[in-house]
């Protein structure tokens, strides 16, 4: 039976048309529509001799039901599609067709149709047509995985570099050829890696043994899963030839800079001498501003990612991944950020923000703000108070940094947005506040999806304006995403278009949050998106109650020896016996502090997080401890400063009433 014709990679279907080897079906076609030739394939396809389709319409092979003849746009010179067409028995034949428009000399305009008609089922060879073409490409061809070590090296690189694919299996592409250009290259990888975008450099490297340098013409693309991640990197390399004689491309930069400067000199002379003729001197100096602007984004690029996190802080309280996308375009890297920060009590704070503008002004000033929210995150200021402070910092950035004659180049952050998200997986509170920022999207356990009710706040460096608290208890296993708003103008649709999208990629099921990420930025972005994306997503977790434990203690200096008894009793039923001795320390001291300089009621918390024993002590005094030197006789002042010894971190953290001083003790090795 032969097999109807297919596009490469869909299955044949079967047809009672006779057997034999794959052929092509031909036809000519005049611009009237009327059929001049008719190849043997295209006898053999639908029955038809040539005498009865020739100099007759093409529309009539067209099957009853198959519709109207195919449109073809005026001007194209190319048209593809399938066409339901009638076999001579009366069969209807799904036919997939390529038209090509020709014109002739004397102006005659016809249409050259052709459809692949594949032969007898064989067995598949797809898998070894694709090792054959990868083997013997004449290409240096290999792949990388994620963590940028190789996977598949084609003969071509194996007889570049002297070394078998199993040499160099699982090492990365530094460790194969130690050479300042592989360093580079590896850095291009993991863009790619992090970004999914292609990347592109030239690269002159020493050939192996003696001989002059090798120009590499050098391509770097992200391998998919179906899911869309990004699960290794291709590198295909072709060789320039010898370099010998060849400028090298550091050379090439100088010597364009130097001539771009030179020539831009000579044409200031001469408008300075012949006043009237300013684009000479311009169009001279177009190659150096050309060059500086590409330093100027590399500089950009390059801060902007040491400013980001590296990598993500280990903590108990939410499982999360990021992913981060700069800009594309003329418009250049903005000043998106995001950041995790561990606080006291075994919490997470979760933080999204977007300056304004793009370039390295937005870059540094991203960079301050990142850092004073870290600072502010770390004395533990509820989420509306912590927004205050970065706006009074945004307000006096901007005075310090204000220009007269370039008002748009001083703004110093104003109209930075910004979303502060603090978890608490002891009590599952999500407490969020927002600065103009769009609010988390969250998707419960059982898969409903909607966006957090948080009053939006005004941009900050504003002024005068209060931010608000929302409070909301989410369930163990909850989705939090939070993002900026170029994920959501990256479509050209509208917001609620663009909501549906990121809601039903967040609601699908995922192994993994990376999953998610990838799915959201598939979803979501078409093409290099205008403005930058940051994007962070967190799944909650809970501490149980055998994990955390709490006493009321009366104001009482006699409940001291209490609290150790119930601290190790505790431990004793974590099997943390070992690290009784310094949790009992950290407790006498808490609690002894509190009721000598605090108010009742006094509370003590023990909350065991992973490798980390927490010590926390409340009570209902404002005032907050200080670490102060204790003379050689003073009987006091020595409690502190024991429990900033034996404790891995420590600090106060206010309440509405009252404060809690806690301490963390870590527990690795016991």
């Amino acid at each position: 039976m032969a097999q109807l014709p297919t596009f490469p990679g869909e299955r044949p279907q079967e047809t009672s048309a006779p057997g034999g080897a794959a052929y092509t079906a031909t036809a000519t076609i005049g611009d009237d529509g009327v059929v001049t030739e008719w190849g043997p394939g295209a006898a053999r396809l639908l029955g038809y001799a040539p005498s009865e389709v020739v100099g007759r319409p093409a529309a009539r092979l067209l099957a009853e039901d198959g519709g109207a003849a195919p449109a073809m746009e005026p001007g194209s010179d190319r048209w593809s599609g399938t066409v339901a067409l009638r076999h001579r028995d009366g069969r209807r034949v799904e036919v997939p067709l390529l038209a090509h428009r020709w014109t002739s000399t004397g102006g005659t305009v016809k249409w050259s149709v052709v459809s692949a008609v594949a032969g007898p089922a064989e067995a598949p060879w797809d898998a070894p047509l694709n090792e054959w073409a990868f083997a013997q490409s004449p290409c240096f061809l290999a792949v990388f995985d994620a963590d940028l070590r190789l996977l598949r090296a084609n003969t071509g690189m194996q007889q570049t570099l002297s070394l078998t694919e199993e040499q160099m299996r699982g090492l990365r592409l530094p460790e194969i050829a130690p050479d300042p250009v592989s360093e580079e290259t590896e850095r291009r990888m993991r863009l790619v890696v992090e970004t999914g975008e292609p990347q592109h450099l030239t690269a002159f490297v020493p050939r192996v043994g003696e001989g002059p340098e090798q120009g590499w013409e050098t391509s770097l693309a992200a391998l998919r899963d179906r899911d869309g991640r990004v699960r290794a990197v291709c590198l295909a390399a072709h060789d320039r030839g010898g370099a010998e004689g060849l400028p090298h491309p550091e050379h090439l930069r100088l010597a364009e800079e130097f001539t771009a400067g030179a020539a831009g000199a000579a044409g200031a002379a001469a408008a300075a001498a012949a006043a009237g003729t300013p684009g000479a001197a311009r169009g001279a100096g177009e190659g150096h501003g050309q060059a500086r602007e590409h330093r100027e984004h590399t500089t950009t690029m390059t801060l902007q990612r040491s400013l980001l996190p590296h990598t993500l802080p280990q903590q108990g309280a939410l499982e999360i991944a990021s992913r981060y996308l700069p800009a594309g375009g003329e418009a250049g890297v903005g000043g998106d950020w995001f950041d995790v920060i561990p606080l006291s009590g075994a919490r997470v704070a979760l933080v999204v923000g977007d300056v304004v503008g793009h370039g390295i002004r937005a870059s540094a000033t991203m960079g301050r703000l990142r850092t004073a929210v870290r600072t502010l995150a770390d004395v533990d200021l509820p989420p509306d108070e912590l927004l205050t402070h970065l706006d009074d910092l945004i307000i006096h950035l901007s005075a310090d940094e204000a220009d007269p004659d370039a008002p748009e180049e001083s703004a110093g952050g104003i109209g930075t947005t910004c979303l502060y998200v603090v978890y608490d997986p002891v009590t599952r509170c999500c407490t969020v506040a927002r600065a103009g920022h769009p609010p988390p999207a969250v998707v419960s356990p059982e898969g409903s999806v909607y966006l957090l009710d948080v009053p939006a706040g005004p941009p900050l460096g504003l002024g005068g304006l209060p931010f608000e608290t929302v409070e909301v208890e989410l369930p163990e296993g909850s989705l939090l995403a939070l993002y900026t708003d170029g994920l959501l103008q990256a479509r050209e649709h509208d917001l609620d278009e663009a909501l549906d999208s990121l809601f039903s990629a967040l609601t699908r099921p995922a192994s993994n949050l990376d999953t998610v990420c990838d799915r959201v930025l598939t979803a979501l972005l078409t093409h290099r998106p205008e403005d930058d994306v940051a994007l962070l997503v967190a799944r909650t977790r809970a501490l149980h109650a055998d994990k955390v434990v709490v006493w009321d203690l009366p104001s009482d200096p006699s409940v001291v020896a209490d609290a150790r008894r119930y601290t190790t009793d505790q431990l004793t039923s974590w099997d943390l016996d070992e690290a009784s001795f310094v949790a009992e320390l950290v407790v006498s001291e808490l609690v002894t502090n509190a009721i000598r300089y605090g108010e009742p009621p006094i509370q003590l918390r023990l909350i065991h997080e992973n490798n980390t024993l927490i010590c926390e002590v409340s009570d209902a005094s404002s005032t907050a401890p200080h670490m102060r030197r204790a003379r050689t006789f003073d009987e006091g002042g020595r409690g502190l400063l024991l429990v900033a010894q034996l404790a891995q971190r420590w600090g106060t953290r206010h309440a509405p009433t009252g404060k809690t001083i806690w301490a963390e003790q870590s527990l690795v090795g016991f």
